[in-house]
């Protein structure tokens, strides 16, 4: 069966969805998965709504706006990145590094998706740093954030991988911050698809959670050359020893869920950050915009694959 998944955005924080397609899980399961980058922010949840993708994969934030502002249902069904997934850069190397030292300072943000700025004005708070006192730069999107950094503009840049180590690796900047380990464990990208496509394809949306869950049972006991060998297909253009490394990084703070049940308390703690910053006016239930039904049992099923002779 074909299946289309729209991503947001091309990175390695999405490795789980590239070994589940070139390690075989999803063929497996019968599934033939074309990937498709959105070309927007707002390019998942349309590809969702208007039919042109069946699933997409995004955090949490995309159902939460939809639903506070239109009362529209995008429900998540498989937990993918239990950490945020991007850096805090620094111009200078700061081996002593403070949330305070950004006060007065200019930080080029992640434009791609509000939620890493929303946990960046969370984790200042709770380091007793006031947001207003930092300068941030929301409209530099992609390579334009990165040439506007190397110019000289700002003195942090957030980003995520594999955009991170080859500005490190470069010389153009310093590892500052994880925001994942800043932020701690949170669902922060999932796959979703409309409530009538999970009433009406239950069995491709279960096949699909058991090609994912193979591909994190796989992950769990691969190292990152493994994996950085596994993903290469989907990262032409990145050197072998930059996607390794940002393997490595995203492994040592446990980047990737192990199982894909979404479940409530990261659904709450995020939710708390959204409300924080005033992306969304209002709380949503668990129970309208997450479905671990699918999850569930592909874990159940996965369990009882391994056990068996």
């Amino acid at each position: 069966m074909r299946l289309a998944v729209v991503e947001p955005f091309r990175s390695l924080f999405y490795a789980p969805q590239f070994v589940a397609l070139h390690r075989g899980f999803f063929a497996n399961e019968g599934l033939d998965v074309v990937v498709k980058t959105a070309t927007d922010a707002a390019g998942t949840v349309r590809a969702l709504t208007n039919g042109t993708a069946e699933i997409g994969l995004g955090g949490l934030m995309r159902s939460l706006d939809l639903a506070d502002r239109e009362g529209g249902l995008l429900v998540h069904f498989a937990e993918v990145n239990s950490r945020n997934g991007f850096f805090l850069l620094s111009r200078a190397p700061l081996p002593r590094f403070r949330w305070s030292d950004l006060a007065g300072k200019t930080v080029i943000s992640f434009a791609g998706a509000p939620t890493p700025w929303l946990c960046m004005l969370s984790v200042l708070r709770r380091h007793g740093v006031d947001p207003a006192r930092v300068t941030f730069v929301r409209d530099l999107h992609g390579p334009d954030a990165l040439q506007a950094f190397r110019a000289g503009r700002g003195e942090f840049l957030e980003q995520g991988q594999p955009a991170t180590e080859l500005l490190v690796a470069e010389g153009d900047a310093y590892l500052a911050a994880s925001m994942g380990e800043a932020t701690g464990p949170v669902p922060f990208s999932s796959y979703m698809a409309t409530p009538e496509r999970l009433q009406r394809e239950p069995d491709t949306i279960l096949r699909f959670a058991r090609a994912i869950y193979a591909a994190q049972r796989w992950i769990a006991k691969s190292d990152a050359a493994a994996i950085a060998h596994a993903v290469a297909p989907a990262f032409p253009a990145v050197p072998g020893e930059i996607r390794a490394r940002a393997i490595e990084r995203y492994l040592r703070q446990g980047t990737w869920a192990t199982d894909p049940i979404l479940r409530q308390p990261g659904f709450e703690y995020l939710q708390e950050i959204l409300l924080a910053g005033g992306f969304i006016r209002r709380r949503h239930r668990y129970a309208d915009l997450v479905n671990t039904e699918f999850a569930r049992r592909a874990v159940e099923t996965g369990e009882h694959t391994r056990a068996s002779p």
